[in-house]
C-alpha cells in the first residue's frame, strides 16, 4: 500500500461514517456536559447507567453535529486526540432573548404536567426549559441548550468504517438509536433490510425508518430500498427454538 493510499485511509472527509469517542465541557465552569466515554461520565459526575456509552457513529458533515465539531472532524486522522472550542455561533447558536416566554400555568395542567425548575417540557412542538413557576404563570427558555455558550470539546476518530454492510448498519444506528437484529443484504443499488421484532411495535421506528431511506439513498446512491417483517406461525417457532445451531428458520410465504 503506497503513502497516499495509506493517507486516504487515515484522513477524514465529509461524506466518511466514522466512530467518534468524544467529550464536551462548558468553557465557563468547566463542567461536563456530553461524553461517550463511561470513565470520563464517572469522573464528571453525569454517568447514567441507562446510556450505553462507547463511540457512536457519525456521517461525516450531514450537519448532526455541532458545526464548529463537525468542521473540526474534516481532515483529522485516525487515532488523533483533537481538542477544540466552539464559539457560540459555531455550537448552540446565540441566545435570543424572545425565545423566553411566559405560559400561563393551566396550559401545562391541561397536559397533566407539573412544572418544576429545570425539567424540559414540550410545548406546541417546541422543546424548553422551565426557568421560573409561579402560581399563574411558567416561564420557559425555548433557546437550544447552551445557546450562547462557548464550548470545549476533546475528541478522537477511533475508525473510518468501510465496509458496506457496516456502514449501513451505522446508519441505522444513527438514526433509529440501536442497529440491534437488523439484517443487511446488499445487491449493488438494491438494499434488503430484515427488521427485528421490536420494530413492529415501536412507533419511534416509523419515524427513524424515512431518515434511513433518505441517507441510503444520499449516501449509498441506494435505488431500491426494501423493509422485511419476518413473521413465523407459533408452532414452528417453537420448532425453530429446538432446531440446532446454524439451521435457518423457516419463514412464512411472502
Amino acid at each position: 500500500m503506497s503513502a497516499d493510499e495509506i493517507e486516504k485511509m487515515l484522513k477524514i472527509a465529509k461524506g466518511d461514517i466514522i466512530r467518534l469517542d468524544y467529550s464536551g465541557y462548558l468553557v465557563d465552569g468547566g463542567d461536563l456536559f456530553d461524553t461517550s466515554n463511561a470513565d470520563v461520565a464517572k469522573e464528571g459526575g453525569i454517568f447514567d447507567e441507562n446510556v450505553t456509552y462507547g463511540a457512536i457513529p457519525v456521517l461525516v458533515g450531514s450537519g448532526r453535529l455541532f458545526e464548529g465539531l463537525d468542521e473540526a472532524i474534516i481532515n483529522s486522522n485516525v487515532g488523533e486526540d483533537r481538542e477544540i472550542v466552539l464559539t457560540p455561533e459555531k455550537a448552540a447558536g446565540p441566545r435570543d432573548p424572545k425565545l423566553i416566554e411566559q405560559i400561563p400555568l393551566r396550559e401545562f395542567l391541561r397536559q397533566e404536567i407539573e412544572p418544576q425548575v429545570g425539567m424540559e417540557v414540550n410545548m406546541k412542538n417546541r422543546v424548553g426549559m422551565v426557568m421560573s413557576v409561579s402560581p399563574r404563570m411558567v416561564r420557559v427558555d425555548f433557546n437550544r441548550r447552551f445557546a450562547g455558550r462557548p464550548l470545549r470539546y476533546k475528541f478522537k476518530v477511533v475508525c473510518k468504517i468501510t465496509d458496506d454492510v457496516e456502514k449501513v448498519q451505522s446508519l441505522i444506528q444513527m438514526d433509529y438509536g440501536s442497529a440491534e437484529g437488523f439484517g443487511v443484504k446488499l445487491d449493488g443499488e438494491n438494499y434488503e433490510i430484515t427488521l427485528p421484532d421490536v420494530c413492529k411495535y415501536d412507533q419511534k421506528w416509523i419515524l427513524a425508518k424515512y431518515k434511513v431511506v433518505a441517507d441510503l439513498r444520499e449516501s449509498f446512491n441506494a435505488k431500491t430500498i426494501h423493509f422485511i417483517e419476518e413473521y413465523l406461525k407459533k408452532d414452528e417457532a417453537k420448532k425453530d427454538e429446538a432446531k440446532p445451531e446454524g439451521r435457518e428458520p423457516e419463514e412464512l410465504p411472502q
